[in-house]
């Protein structure tokens, strides 16, 4: 079993990153099927699969995730989560482009009211990967408020609301902002007096663990507003010394950090596997909050996994994990109260 602490991978002693390698990892990322194909050596169906189906979605993923992935691997859990498979090209019934009905929940341009008490801010729809089961992938991002003028009305819609007391930075993923408009944002929300809490909800930390600079827990824990940070690991594998590194940085800056994972048939379907994901999270301090099933975005089908099935993997984890270590499976239904709690 995959067992991570922070104190076996003596994170202490690692080195801060230059401001910069995170954009440089940006730079660097793999766009290409070909590339991706020859990098991992997979066989040529593949590769031609891949090129077909990433012209719905492009493909996109670090080099830092990428060497996670043993070559000549397909079936491998950690590149079907990135590589364009034939499978995307399905119809498959009660499946859409908007699954979870953010056009809905639409107040204004990038700011979105599904629940009571908080608000999202769809910062930007820019992210550090393109997951092949992304809720959003369809998301018009072209409507997004760019520059720091264009967020005045919807920070103002929420001022005008005294019952917002959360707001929650989304995207795209909201840390592919530079620290300085990340600061200008969360100085201006937090100016607003009945908000008390900020909550990210990002991939970087495990993408591109060198994201988390100084500069950006600045922008995070130096207001007056009370810090959530909610990952998204779905895999054991994904935890490496880098992203405990970033894990450790973000938590010991007194940030609360969460973790939603998403239910995925071939990747983390599995009694075993989930137990090793929640017990390496509450080693390193981190709280396995929820398990999604799939939001059913077009393209996503082949993912899907059997809400049976779901909670049979739930009850088994309460029989072997302490109550605090098993996250909730849980579902989004558009226009719902709230999120349906499954198990």
């Amino acid at each position: 079993m995959n067992i991570v602490t922070a104190a076996s991978l003596n994170v202490a002693s690692a080195s801060e990153p230059a401001q910069d390698l995170w954009q440089q990892s940006l730079r660097d990322a793999i766009r290409s099927p070909e590339e991706l194909c020859d990098i991992l050596q997979l066989p040529a169906e593949y590769c031609a699969a891949a090129k077909r189906a990433s012209t719905q979605f492009n493909l996109f993923v670090p080099r830092e995730y990428l060497a996670k992935i043993p070559p000549g691997q397909p079936e491998h859990p950690l590149l079907k989560q990135v590589l364009p498979l034939a499978e995307e090209e399905l119809t498959v019934a009660g499946f859409s482009r908007d699954p979870v009905g953010d056009r809905e929940a639409l107040i204004t341009s990038g700011l979105l009211q599904k629940y009571a008490s908080r608000a999202l801010l769809v910062v930007t729809g820019v992210c550090a990967v393109h997951c092949r089961y992304c809720f959003r992938r369809y998301y018009p991002y072209d409507s997004v408020p760019k520059g720091e003028e264009n967020w005045k009305p919807v920070l103002e819609k929420i001022a005008e609301d005294p019952t917002i007391d959360e707001v929650i930075l989304s995207g795209g993923d909201p840390w592919m902002l530079v620290d300085s408009r990340l600061q200008s944002l969360t100085d201006q929300i937090a100016q607003i007096p009945h908000v008390r809490r900020l909550r990210i909800h990002t991939r970087l930390p495990v993408m591109i663990p060198s994201r988390v600079t100084d500069t950006l827990l600045r922008s995070l824990t130096g207001t007056r507003l009370t810090p959530f940070v909610v990952v998204h690991i779905n895999h054991p594998l994904e935890i490496d010394t880098q992203v405990v590194v970033a894990l450790n940085k973000l938590i010991d800056s007194g940030a609360v950090v969460l973790n939603q994972a998403v239910l995925l048939r071939g990747v983390n379907d599995s009694v075993d596997t989930l137990e090793s994901l929640c017990r390496d999270l509450v080693n390193l301090r981190v709280t396995p909050y929820y398990i999604h099933q799939l939001d059913r975005v077009e393209g996503s089908g082949h993912f899907e996994v059997s809400d049976t099935c779901a909670m049979e993997i739930i009850s088994e984890l309460r029989s072997r994990l302490p109550g605090y270590a098993v996250p909730r499976l849980v579902r989004e239904r558009p226009g719902g109260a709230n999120k349906e709690v499954l198990a």
